[in-house]
């Protein structure tokens, strides 16, 4: 019996310091990893209109994320969801802590829906959320009224540095 207590107490050690390795990989993962840019607004004239520093969730487990990992946005940053082709998608503020505005934009830049996301009530199920619907490739979060602060509307366009 001896013999089995310092064993079991080297296999105890070793399963703590698994679950603290597995745990580290899965809070990088959330917490960033993301690549960052910029993203532009632009009226239909070419005005430039407002620019906001954006993470960029170009995976199915970031899109599915998103900001709810997020306690809150700076007055310019954002998230930019890339999709693989413009189609229709539905998001929703599944654990949110802040109210945001969700930017739908088709592949060619054109701002097609904007919506003011309002948190949900306290409580509110997964099947009772709100859905925000829209066609594009891409979707932009930034913070509540930052559409109405900067003067952007559905019709303006918008510029994405870098590859996406």
């Amino acid at each position: 019996m001896r013999d089995r207590v310092p064993l079991a107490a080297v296999l105890l050690a070793a399963l703590v310091l698994l679950a603290g390795c597995v745990g580290t990989v899965t809070d990088a993962a959330n917490d960033g990893e993301y690549d960052r840019t910029t993203v532009t607004a632009y009226d239909e004239d070419g005005t430039e209109l407002a620019t906001v520093e954006v993470r960029v969730a170009d995976t199915y487990s970031k899109r599915y994320t998103g900001l709810s990992d997020t306690e809150s946005l700076g007055e310019d940053e954002g998230m930019l969801f890339v999709h693989d082709e413009e189609d229709r998608y539905a998001y929703v503020m599944r654990d949110m802590a802040f109210p945001i505005d969700i930017v739908f934009v088709a592949a060619n830049g054109t701002i097609t829906r904007i919506h003011h996301a309002e948190l949900p009530p306290e409580g509110t199920g997964e099947s009772d959320l709100t859905r925000y619907r829209g066609v594009g490739k891409y979707v932009l979060e930034v913070p509540y009224g930052w559409t109405d602060e900067h003067d952007v509307c559905e019709g303006d366009r918008i510029e994405i540095a870098g590859d996406y």
